[in-house]
């Protein structure tokens, strides 16, 4: 009986690596994560838009319109948002995709800042100061994007920045399944 409690140590210590082996090397990508979200419709919201902006405010409304559309959310002191922000600038602009944005526990003057040194591409973005809104949506935090169909449905959930080699393999065809 004493020589098991000598293997307790052991058998815990095996059994936390053998854990952490499997997080690390099942595969899984972290960007996908699960979403009770994915299929339903968006949440109810109706964020009002960023003081000191002209782009209009953002409800779930503005969602089902008919056409596909990325939300993104956002905030101006998330260094990975910056880094990404190209690439939703060039999902706009190139790929002409509709993409609005969640401003996440920001202050109205730095989101500015953020929009104006950087180019805004959202056709409307809802100020969520208390980030509510945003945990309404599952959020884990910034950045985040969404693919919404025409009805108003979430198809997709990318967790983190979009990487441009993302842009094709997961973003592009999220987008093409939701326009079906």
């Amino acid at each position: 009986m004493r020589y098991l409690l000598y293997l307790l140590p052991l058998v815990i210590f095996c059994g936390a690596g053998v854990a952490f082996w499997w997080a690390l090397d099942s595969g899984r990508d972290p960007s996908r994560l699960p979403s009770a979200l994915i299929d339903r419709p968006a949440p109810e919201f109706a964020l009002p838009p960023i003081a000191g902006i002209d782009t209009p405010g953002l409800s779930s409304g503005d969602l089902a319109t008919g056409e596909v559309t990325l939300v993104n959310v956002f905030a101006s002191w998330c260094v990975p948002c910056r880094a990404e922000h190209p690439i939703l600038v060039r999902l706009n602009q190139e790929e002409g995709i509709r993409l609005v944005g969640i401003n996440y526990q920001d202050k109205p003057e730095d989101a500015v800042r953020f929009l104006d040194d950087l180019t805004n591409p959202y056709s409307r973005i809802g100020a969520d100061p208390e980030g509510r809104t945003s945990l309404d949506w599952g959020l884990t935090g910034v950045p985040e994007t969404f693919v919404i169909d025409g009805t108003g449905r979430i198809r997709y959930r990318h967790v983190g920045p979009i990487h441009p080699s993302e842009v094709e393999s997961m973003i592009l065809p999220a987008v093409e399944e939701a326009r079906k």
